[in-house]
C-alpha cells in the first residue's frame, strides 16, 4: 500500500487520540487552563522521543511504518512532537543558534499568524 494511506490511517488513530485525551483531561483538570494541550503536547514529544530513538537503534522499521506512527499517528496527535524532534536533532548536531532561532520562529511566527487570521476575519465581518 502506499505510504499516504499508512498516514492517512495513523493520522485519524492521532486525531480520534487527541479527542480522548481532550475530553478525559477535560473532565480531570478542567477547561480553565489549556491542560488538554499541555498534556497531548508533552506526551506526543516523549512519545516521539522514545519512537526516533527506538527506530535508530533497535528497530527495522521501515518506511511505511515510520509515516504511519510519526507522521501519522504522532503528526494527527500533536505536530508539536514533529517541531520538538527537529530542535532536538538541530542540538544534537550541534546547530545550537539554529536551534534556538528556530524554536523562536516556530512559536513567535505561528502566533503572529493566528492575530493576523483572527484579525483579517474580524475586519471583514466588524
Amino acid at each position: 500500500m502506499p505510504v499516504v494511506f499508512w498516514v492517512a490511517l495513523g493520522g485519524a488513530i492521532g486525531s480520534a487520540a487527541r479527542y480522548g485525551v481532550n475530553v478525559w483531561s477535560g473532565r480531570m483538570f478542567g477547561t480553565e487552563f489549556p491542560w488538554q494541550t499541555l498534556i497531548v503536547n508533552t506526551l506526543g514529544c516523549f512519545v516521539m522521543g522514545v519512537l526516533a530513538e527506538m527506530m535508530a537503534l533497535k528497530l527495522n522499521a521501515g518506511q511505511e511504518t515510520r509515516a504511519f506512527l510519526t507522521t501519522g499517528i504522532l503528526g494527527g496527535f500533536t505536530t508539536f512532537s514533529a517541531f520538538s524532534l527537529d530542535v532536538a536533532y538541530l542540538v544534537e548536531r550541534k546547530q545550537v543558534m539554529a536551534a534556538g532561532g528556530y524554536a523562536i520562529a516556530s512559536v513567535a511566527i505561528p502566533l503572529l499568524a493566528v492575530f493576523a487570521g483572527i484579525n483579517l476575519v474580524r475586519t471583514l465581518y466588524a
